[in-house]
């Protein structure tokens, strides 16, 4: 006589998958499938806790440091949007990457969620305020000379903020 294993969250349901971490009989809307099998929502759930806890390990002087320095240097950069024209389109993204690269080795790689945000948010405040300031002192006659400077903070923008925060794109 064969007994049949139901899913510990759904006893009705039939199946012959199990956690590989704790060898609960899972069914397949309950098994997340993980790089080593498929593992249970709670030990998913357990193991995301403790990334997390080694993840954030930031110190209180890099959410200053870091922002301010990737403010000041994309700034820097927004002023020289206005002389390059359009060879910003292949120099905003070398500078994202070149002040990520300076930030992440200011904060010895160090990391958290909070930091990449206010990092982000350092490109996005450093880059803005050349094309903010030729908007208000030229009006919208003046429009043609934001383009340039907008086109930088985009590209600046995204190109810093992946590099910082180790996303990565593959096709």
């Amino acid at each position: 006589m064969e007994t049949k294993t139901t899913c510990y969250i759904h006893p009705q349901r039939e199946t012959t998958l199990r956690c590989n971490r704790c060898e609960q009989p899972i069914c397949t809307e309950c098994a997340v499938l993980t790089p080593t099998g498929y593992r249970c929502k709670n030990c998913v759930k357990s193991q995301q806790k403790v990334f997390e806890k080694s993840f954030n390990n930031a110190q209180t002087s890099d959410y200053i440091l870091a922002p301010l320095v990737t403010l000041i240097l994309t700034g820097l950069g927004s002023l020289l949007s206005l002389f390059i024209g359009f060879y910003i389109i292949l120099l905003a993204p070398a500078a994202g990457w070149l002040v990520a690269e300076i930030v992440r080795r200011l904060v010895k790689n160090r990391r958290s969620r909070l930091l990449y945000r206010l990092v982000g948010a350092g490109f996005v405040l450093g880059s803005l305020p050349l094309p903010l300031f030729f908007l208000l002192f030229f009006g919208f006659g003046g429009l043609s000379a934001l383009i340039w400077p907008v086109v930088y903070a985009v590209l600046v923008t995204a190109a810093g903020y992946s590099r910082f925060s180790g996303i990565v794109l593959r096709v």
